[in-house]
């Protein structure tokens, strides 16, 4: 993403983070809590709504604008991943939701009044290969029931609201593996304790995330988004703009290990000279600046095509990848810069170090990346 858009934008979100130094989220860190109180205040100053037309409430900007929010929230320090999908899980709704749908729910959004942050799609036996998912929901009447498990999904114990992936046909029966499968908008304030149970999961990094377990959930026919068995399509849109937004956060990520790696050698002395004076410290921080360059430029494009209504999954997959892959060397380079004090807690460093590694696995891992490419980009054979 180029430093130079949006630049009113960058220069409040830079303002509203520096109330959230590196202390507020090392304390969050050390317990795994959720960061509510810069959830809250980024709500309330507009920036999770960016992407919600103007008669919804949102400021009916592109998804440009979007990647300039997140990449300096991560540029300053915090981490976005706490509320991201407030921005890409509501282009569900406002795509592909009926008018009764985008009037309820679209303006709460926005306010803030309702948390949309769960995005239930993955499985424990299916992972990143979507049409074998198994939770499902069966018609009766005027509902449906909902039984099954979903795994690592982020936010769910602190969203009102979420989008859920299940199969309304069984695979075997659909006529293609992708039909079938049909979006539903669960309630998780009547759900949880009514056919919901959430099971937090302790990972390396403070992500909030969760196993979920379905037993007779019952949903409202009212909540189904658009049509039966089309909702793997609708899933999609989703996940193009989750990967470009998630690569913004990764650039945002690059720029404060570069930042504070380019600081810290022009700082610091050993043997009676700044450390930066040496070719080996320099080079790599400069490489890692070139590369990052090169992937913000992926962003840029896939951002663009997005906001153009263009195709954009190979844009938006590579994107990920390019930004994800210069991110982390950046990281490493930063704790190699830093030495002994890249592994100190009080630096930032480390806790960023884990928090940007993962997004080589998630939401798509590299794999999968290079899959796509080169069987749909360049012809080759399916590997898998």
């Amino acid at each position: 993403m180029s430093e130079q858009s949006h630049p009113e934008i960058r220069e409040a979100v830079r303002k509203l983070c520096a109330g959230f130094p590196g202390e507020y989220w090392r304390a969050l860190d050390r317990e795994r809590t959720y960061p509510a109180a810069f959830v809250k205040t980024l709500t309330e100053a507009g920036f999770l709504s960016v992407l919600i037309p103007e008669e919804y409430g949102g400021s009916g900007l592109g998804l440009s604008a979007a990647t300039a929010v997140l990449e300096e929230i991560h540029r300053s320090g915090c981490n976005g991943g706490a509320c991201h999908a407030q921005m890409y899980t509501m282009g569900t709704v406002l795509k592909h939701g009926s008018q009764a749908q985008k009037e309820a729910w679209l303006p709460k959004i926005a306010s803030g009044e309702i948390r949309l942050q769960a995005f239930g799609v993955t499985e424990p036996t299916a992972g990143t290969d979507t049409t074998r998912i198994s939770t499902f929901a069966r018609r009766e009447g005027d509902k449906y029931v909902v039984n099954g498990q979903k795994i690592w999904i982020s936010r769910a114990e602190h969203s009102d609201l979420m989008v859920l992936l299940v199969r309304t046909t069984a695979r075997e029966d659909a006529a293609r593996p992708a039909d079938g499968m049909s979006v539903l908008l669960v309630d998780m304030r009547t759900a949880v304790g009514n056919g919901l149970t959430i099971r937090p999961i302790r990972t390396m990094l403070n992500h909030a995330t969760t196993e979920l377990f379905f037993d007779n959930l019952e949903v409202p026919v009212e909540n189904l988004v658009g049509e039966e068995g089309k909702g793997f399509r609708y899933i999609l849109d989703g996940m193009n703009a989750e990967r470009i937004l998630i690569a913004s956060e990764c650039i945002g990520d690059g720029r404060f290990f570069i930042d504070r790696s380019s600081a810290y050698a022009k700082e610091r002395s050993v043997f009676g000279r700044a450390i930066g004076e040496n070719q080996g410290v320099q080079f790599p921080i400069a490489r890692n600046y070139v590369q990052l360059s090169a992937a913000a430029l992926a962003v840029d494009h896939a951002a663009a095509l997005y906001d153009a209504g263009k195709p954009c999954g190979t844009e938006a997959n590579m994107a990920k990848m390019l930004a994800s892959e210069a991110s982390w060397a950046a990281a490493d380079t930063c704790i190699q810069t830093h030495g002994g004090f890249g592994f100190a807690e009080e630096y930032d460093i480390e806790r960023k170090f884990r928090e940007t590694r993962l997004y080589q696995v998630a939401p798509i891992s590299t794999n999968l990346i290079l899959s796509h490419v080169g069987t749909h980009v360049l012809g080759m054979p399916k590997s898998f």
